[in-house]
């Protein structure tokens, strides 16, 4: 059977310094393949060589990568600074209207860490430029050192809302998860509903109430060890199923289903 094709945003870098490349890690395929099973797609996210009627057309999801550059703040209508560190406005031009048009057609789309960002950014949401600098709270961002397995594990707990959609999905009102970012968000956008806190406050879990499909964001990595990690598994898999639903022309899938 003809798998459905989740489109993967990739990132642009200099490899070796000096060739320009598109790029995506291989664990955002592994768990699209793996878990959600579906076909991935790696996508060139830069306005001059893809549009959004195009990308809508070819893929039946999307996967929103996470990323080291940030979504720029003139996107929220604030000036960059050295806090917000590096930029890919090319993304930002594909992703920000992609995601829109996702919540009018209720085509599947799951955000992780940027991609989180960049749902909130996209509905109209602002964002912190480093979150350890704010009073109270902790440094969400990846260790310096250590092997990638070190990076990568579980550091922080999630709590989730009572009976929403994240506690119905897990099955858990608080999951472990790691955590690798700099940013996170300030202003919630236009009907972004925080579904999920870190211990110190940091929104952790998003989706947008009201839209007529899968529009779930993560502030952590579930990419890493999706197969094997519960919680990963747990979101790739409902990912997958509202993927297919969309490839076989069923009714968009309603998030509202998942809460407990």
């Amino acid at each position: 059977m003809k798998r459905p094709v989740v489109g993967i945003i990739g990132n642009q870098y200099l490899q070796n310094d000096q060739y320009p490349v598109h790029a995506g890690g291989r664990m955002n395929s592994e768990a699209i393949a793996g878990v959600s099973e579906c076909l991935p797609l790696l996508i060139p996210a830069d306005p001059r060589l893809v549009s959004v009627p195009e990308l809508l057309e070819a893929c039946d999801g999307f996967l929103l990568t996470g990323g080291r550059p940030n979504v720029h703040p003139n996107e929220y209508g604030e000036d960059a600074t050295e806090a917000h560190g590096e930029f890919d406005q090319a993304r930002d031009a594909i992703v920000l209207p992609l995601v829109r048009a996702c919540v009018d057609s209720g085509q599947p789309f799951l955000g992780v860490c940027r991609g989180f960002q960049e749902v909130n950014v996209a509905m109209g949401g602002s964002l912190y430029p480093e979150i350890r600098d704010l009073p109270g709270r902790t440094n969400h961002r990846m260790p310096p050192d250590g092997t990638l397995e070190e990076k990568f594990e579980l550091r922080h707990e999630v709590t989730f809302a009572k009976d929403g959609v994240f506690h119905g999905l897990m099955g858990a009102e608080k999951v472990m998860t790691n955590t690798l970012h700099g940013q996170g968000i300030k202003q919630a956008g236009d009907r972004i509903e925080i579904d999920g806190h870190a211990p110190d406050g940091t929104p952790e879990a998003i989706y947008i109430e009201g839209a007529a499909g899968f529009t779930l964001a993560v502030q952590w990595h579930p990419e890493w060890n999706a197969a094997n990690d519960p919680v990963s598994r747990l979101l790739f898999e409902a990912f997958g199923t509202a993927v297919k639903d969309w490839a076989h022309g069923a009714q968009p899938f309603d998030v509202k289903r998942l809460c407990a």
